[in-house]
């Protein structure tokens, strides 16, 4: 997988597009970049912006936050319902 591109360079593309002097393809030529990955770039350029619909980059992120505490509290009451279930065991049982 190729690094990220910083922001700004990213933000420089979508200028350059939003000017329409060039088409996206020749553009993304340019950049040395696919046409794909920039027409990416602009759809979720304008989900940010309210433009189109969809998730911000924010929403997804809290998303990807939540879903990850969400596992996180599931694995966490299995451990607990067994221990529940070890001791309830261990005092039931005569010794």
């Amino acid at each position: 997988m190729p690094a990220p591109h910083p922001p700004e360079f990213r933000r420089r593309a979508l200028d350059l597009v939003r000017l329409g002097e060039k088409p996206v393809a020749a553009i993304a030529k340019d950049l040395g970049i696919s046409e794909s990955c920039l027409r990416r770039w602009m759809d979720r350029d304008d989900v940010d912006a309210g433009r189109k619909e969809g998730l911000s980059s924010d929403e997804r992120a809290e998303l990807v936050r939540l879903r990850r505490e969400n596992r996180v509290q599931a694995m966490e009451i299995e451990i607990l319902k067994r221990a529940s279930a070890y001791f309830a065991r261990e005092n039931v049982l005569p010794k």
